[in-house]
């Protein structure tokens, strides 16, 4: 495997920074970003792109046909107890109450 990859944001090579310039005086290129394989990035898409800006570029340039590779047709459905209503009282010079529920077993709150 290479070291590096060339990001793939589509407007990468169009972004006006010092690390993109390339070529002799007289026919300067802006170019696409190299995007270095570490243990960082290997196991995400991070290793495709060199920033967030870029990633944020590929995903709205191609997102209907991200979208196409499994689309859901069906909501999803996580099986719970049945939730426990709680209210809290506090007294800041004004009283307050705020309610909220606990989902047992789901939240990662203490139970």
């Amino acid at each position: 495997m290479s070291s590096h990859v060339w990001c793939h944001g589509p407007k990468c090579h169009t972004e006006k920074t010092q690390d993109r310039v390339r070529g002799t005086k007289g026919s300067k290129v802006l170019r696409t970003k190299k995007v270095k394989q570490t243990n960082w990035n290997q196991d995400s898409f991070y290793k495709y792109f060199c920033s967030n800006g870029c990633y944020n570029d590929f995903a709205n340039t191609h997102f209907e046909r991200i979208v196409a590779i499994a689309p859901r047709n069906e909501p999803l459905e996580t099986p719970i107890d049945d939730p426990i209503k709680e209210t809290n009282e506090t007294n800041y010079g004004h009283r307050y109450t705020s309610t909220h529920i606990r989902l047992k077993g789901v939240d990662t709150q203490s139970e």
